[in-house]
């Protein structure tokens, strides 16, 4: 029988949270007026991205608890975003918060208007891989966000199970929390350390801020294990 992680909470999430470092990058953004395939075309030619932010509640099913959608079409600078995705890592793009800046246009200094946001979709060429275009959601202060927070395994080399020969089975990617913007981590890094052979991590087992609810049917679910031998079949990874 498969044993649970020694020590109880034994998981430790040693990123800080968005309302302390995440948004250390502002987004420029200008508007645009018009849509289409021939004015988005026109902007990347200029070294732009098509960009839209609004709230996240635009998305929900149930239009009763849909909140002022805020929509702006924009558009972003390419060599910003594709500093900022180089310096954030592309991983955790998507569960960090930025603050964002709407000018009037390229290089003025009227400031329409600012906020924080966080992207949620990169839409890239199948072939190329380029960016396409950028969709952001609204995420200020006490505004409630569903977001995929992506897991990082620490300590892997020093497990005990790894050093009797035991193989690490990552079987989660990212773990999906709803909560206020401000307490949402940037990624989860979970010590895994102290796992022998057989043992494993489950959700409930990783430890965030308590305003955040982890929207999971089974928290009882592992995210990695330690298996016996490599060659056994493990656990798909899921995301």
């Amino acid at each position: 029988m498969s044993r649970l992680w020694r020590g109880f909470k034994t998981v430790v999430v040693r990123t800080p949270t968005a309302s302390s470092s995440h948004h250390y990058h502002t987004i420029q953004a200008i508007p645009r007026e018009c849509t289409g395939s021939r004015i988005s075309s026109r902007d990347r030619a200029q070294g732009r991205i098509p960009a839209v932010v609004f709230s996240q509640g635009l998305v929900e099913k149930n239009p009763t608890n849909r909140p002022p959608s805020r929509k702006q079409l924009l558009t972003t600078e390419r060599k910003q975003i594709h500093s900022i995705l180089k310096s954030v890592q592309s991983p955790f793009f998507c569960s960090t918060i930025f603050q964002l800046q709407i000018r009037a246009g390229s290089g003025s200094s009227v400031l329409l208007e600012s906020g924080r946001v966080l992207p949620i979709k990169i839409h890239r060429d199948e072939e190329s891989w380029k960016i396409l275009n950028l969709v952001f959601v609204w995420a200020d202060e006490g505004t409630e966000l569903k977001v995929d927070v992506p897991i990082v395994f620490k300590g892997e080399e020093d497990s005990l199970g790894i050093k009797k020969g035991g193989y690490f089975n990552r079987i989660r990617a990212s773990l999906k929390f709803l909560g206020p913007a401000e307490h949402i981590p940037q990624k989860l890094e979970v010590d895994v350390s102290k796992l022998d052979i057989d043992d494993r991590v489950f959700m409930h087992d990783v430890e965030v801020h308590p305003s955040l609810k982890l929207l999971s049917k089974n928290e009882s679910m592992p995210i990695c294990k330690i298996v016996p031998t490599k060659f056994e079949n493990p656990e798909p990874m899921k995301v």
